[in-house]
C-alpha cells in the first residue's frame, strides 16, 4: 500500500516536494476514529513514546522514593534540547539515586539547541551524558533500579532487568507484541520494536484515559501525561514544536515526537490517542501532520483549531527573512 501525500512543500505558488505519510487515531476501547494511509506496517516508534517507557520509574515506587515531582517526570518523558536547565535536571535526579553522569550509557552528543552548543564550545567545553537529549529518560530508568536494587551496568541492554520492565509495559499499553524479530537498536543504545502505528494510538488513548488499566498504572500514567502538558519546555526545549503545541492548550493536548518523523499524542478530553509516522522521515513534514490532525480532531474550539491551523502552515523563508514558500497539510488531513 502507498501512502497518500500528506505534506507538500512550496516554493512560490509550485509544489516543489511533497511527503507521504500514515496517521492513526484511536480510542481507548481500540475502536478506529480515523486513519490514513497504512496503519497496520510496523514503524519504529522512536523516542514519541517515552511516556509509556517512563511508567516503571512511577509504578516502581522510584519517582516517589527520590521526591520527584512533575519537572522530574517531564524530563524522565523528554527529548531534550541539552540545555542547562535540562542538564543540571538531569543531574540532580541521578544524584538523588546516588549516581553521576558516569552511570549514563546513553552517550554523548552536541545539543541540539544551538545557543547551548555556542557557550559549550565558547567555553571550551565537550558534551558530556547529560547533553544527550534522552538522559532524563536514562536518568529515570537509573533511579528506577536502583530504587529496586537491580544491579545498572548493562541497563540499556536487552535483557538487562530494565529493558524487561521497559518492554513489558510497552506490550501491555499498546496490547502489541514487542519481539526480537522486529527488534532494533534506538539512538541512545535501548532496543526499540517497530509495531502497528494503530497500536500506539491506542496505547496513547489508554494513557489518557486509563480504561484497561489496574489503578496503579492508570494513576501513574495520568501523572507522567500531566506532568509532560505542566512542563512543556522540559520535554523539549525552546523554539520546539511540541512545546508550541502543548501551550496552545495547556492540560489538552499531549504530545511527543521522535526520530525520523513519528509523532504520537493524546487528548484526554476526547479520551483518543494519536500516531503518525512521515514517511521519509523528515521532521518538517511531522510537525505539519500533527497540527494538523490535532486541529481536526479539536476543531469544536474554533480559537484553538485557529491557532493549530497556524502552527500546521508554517512559512518558508529566505536568508533575509522574506516569505519565499510554506509548508501546508494536504487536503487528506483537513
Amino acid at each position: 500500500m502507498t501512502n497518500p501525500v500528506l505534506v507538500e512543500v512550496l516554493r512560490g505558488a509550485v509544489v516543489e516536494s511533497a511527503h507521504r505519510g500514515a496517521v492513526a487515531v484511536f480510542d481507548a476501547d481500540g475502536n478506529s476514529v480515523w486513519e490514513i494511509g497504512d496503519t497496520a506496517r510496523p514503524v519504529f516508534p522512536r523516542s514519541a513514546v517515552k511516556a509509556i517507557q517512563a511508567l516503571p520509574l512511577v509504578e516502581s515506587g522510584a519517582a516517589d522514593a527520590f521526591g520527584f515531582g512533575d519537572r522530574e517526570l517531564a524530563l524522565a518523558c523528554a527529548s531534550h534540547s541539552g540545555e542547562p536547565a535540562h542538564v543540571e535536571l538531569a543531574r540532580a535526579m541521578l544524584a538523588k539515586a546516588g549516581l553521576d553522569e558516569a552511570a549514563l550509557e546513553c552517550g554523548a552528543h552536541w545539543p541540539s539547541s544551538h545557543d547551548a552548543t555556542v557557550a559549550l564550545a565558547s567555553a571550551g567545553t565537550l558534551p558530556n551524558a547529560l547533553h544527550n537529549n534522552c538522559s532524563g529518560k536514562h536518568a529515570g530508568f537509573l533511579c528506577t533500579c536502583v530504587h529496586a536494587g537491580i544491579a545498572h551496568c548493562g541497563y540499556v541492554k536487552s535483557g538487562h532487568a530494565s529493558q524487561e520492565m521497559v518492554r513489558d509495559v510497552m506490550q501491555a499499553v499498546t496490547g502489541a507484541a514487542h519481539d526480537v524479530d522486529h527488534c532494533g537498536t534506538d539512538g541512545c543504545s535501548i532496543p526499540t520494536y517497530a509495531v502497528p502505528l494503530r497500536s500506539f494510538a491506542l496505547g496513547f488513548a489508554r494513557m489518557a484515559t486509563g480504561v484497561g488499566f489496574e489503578p496503579v498504572r492508570a494513576k501513574a500514567a495520568k501523572r507522567l501525561l500531566s506532568a509532560c502538558m505542566v512542563e512543556p519546555f522540559l520535554v523539549a526545549g525552546t523554539g520546539r514544536a511540541d512545546v508550541a503545541l502543548m501551550k496552545a492548550a495547556p492540560g489538552r493536548i499531549f504530545v511527543k515526537g521522535g526520530a525520523e518523523g513519528v509523532y504520537c499524542a493524546a487528548l484526554p478530553e476526547l479520551g483518543l490517542g494519536v500516531a503518525m509516522k512521515c514517511d521519509d522521515g523528515a521532521g518538517r513534514a511531522a510537525e505539519v501532520m500533527v497540527a494538523a490532525v490535532l486541529a481536526k480532531l479539536l476543531r469544536a474550539d474554533r480559537a484553538l483549531a485557529a491557532k493549530l491551523i497556524e502552527q500546521a502552515n508554517p512559512p518558508i523563508q529566505s536568508r533575509v527573512g522574506a516569505k519565499v514558500g510554506a509548508v501546508r497539510p494536504t487536503a487528506a488531513l483537513s
